[in-house]
């Protein structure tokens, strides 16, 4: 509105003769409007070339890049740097890395928590549950002021606390057979902690597919489970070592076995140190093997796997 104005009072001075009445009610002369319309310019060009200088040299925020370790996140993962097994390099594929979760309960809460803390790039949580106060027993991701809400945005709050350098993707949703390769291809690595085998065999299928490697984890009253199930390395499928479901009274879950609080934690934890191991490198992953830790002994055994050539799956 000031410029259309200011151009209307130059086109009175030019369309009228000087000394005519409306000349002199806006101020008689020309020369001091154009004078004034040299300072505004000037004023106005001064203060954009500042802003203008100012963003150039502006410090950006601190924001998740790829591959990029700040002060920070030196700092934090210096303990993993200093391993000879990991180093920088091995942090380095750490932070360029995806990882899918499936299940945010007693074996994917201190799965990701580990994950997010390890500094891996992107996380993904799959889960259509929300968090019930029988969960908190052992699903330590979450808290009791997160009852009533989807476990993966609880999950997804806690692991930006405790990493805000990390990427979470939270999925709200049950895994479905029309969306699990697609979801699955985004991602270099898969963690299945879900307490059912339609899921798990969903999963398997799927990752097999993809070439994906698949951490698989299991647990029951104080006994849990864990392999490296990869066919893309020769290593046996989930369905190689489970052709089928077995009956339900043989496999109940959680809720009708029970289940020792700190067991997922232990297993979730262990979860976490083969997705590393896989992702990094370093050492030798539980590929074509499978531990089993019974807690309430004390006592673990490890044993092989073998490739079925009948597995419908994966098989030749």
């Amino acid at each position: 509105m000031l410029i259309i104005l200011y151009v209307a009072v130059l086109g009175v001075h030019f369309a009228f003769p000087e000394g005519h009445e409306l000349r002199v009610f806006i101020g008689g002369s020309l020369r001091g409007w154009g004078v004034f319309g040299g300072l505004v310019a000037i004023l106005v060009a001064y203060v954009f070339g500042i802003r203008s200088l100012k963003n150039r040299v502006k410090t950006p925020e601190a924001k998740p890049q790829v591959g990029v370790f700040s002060e920070t996140e030196l700092n934090r993962y210096a303990r993993h740097i200093v391993l000879r097994e990991v180093g920088g390099v091995g942090q380095k594929k750490l932070k360029d890395s995806k990882v899918l979760v499936v299940g945010a309960g007693g074996l994917g809460s201190p799965a990701l928590l580990y994950l997010a803390a390890a500094g891996v790039g992107t996380i993904g949580v799959v889960d259509d549950d929300q968090v019930e106060n029988s969960n908190l027993q052992r699903q330590v991701i979450h808290t009791d002021d997160a009852i009533g809400t989807p476990k993966v945005h609880s999950a997804a709050a806690v692991m930006r606390a405790q990493n805000p350098a990390v990427v979470v993707q939270p999925y709200e949703r049950r895994l479905t057979e029309d969306a699990a390769d697609a979801l699955i291809s985004d991602y270099d690595i898969v963690l299945d902690g879900t307490d059912n085998f339609a899921t798990r065999y969903l999963v398997n299928q799927s990752c097999v597919r993809m070439k994906k490697p698949l951490i698989s984890g299991a647990l029951t009253q104080w006994e849990g489970q864990l392999s490296v199930f990869d066919p893309a390395q020769n290593a046996p499928c989930y369905q190689c070592v489970f052709p089928e479901a077995p009956a339900a009274d043989l496999a109940p879950n959680c809720a009708e076995a029970g289940v020792i609080g700190p067991l997922p934690g232990v297993v979730g934890s262990m979860m976490a140190v083969e997705a590393i191991k896989v992702l990094t490198g370093a050492g030798e992953s539980l590929r074509g093997q499978m531990l089993i830790y019974d807690a309430l002994y004390g006592e673990s055994r490890k044993f092989s796997l073998k490739r079925r050539e009948s597995c419908p799956v994966c098989g030749g």
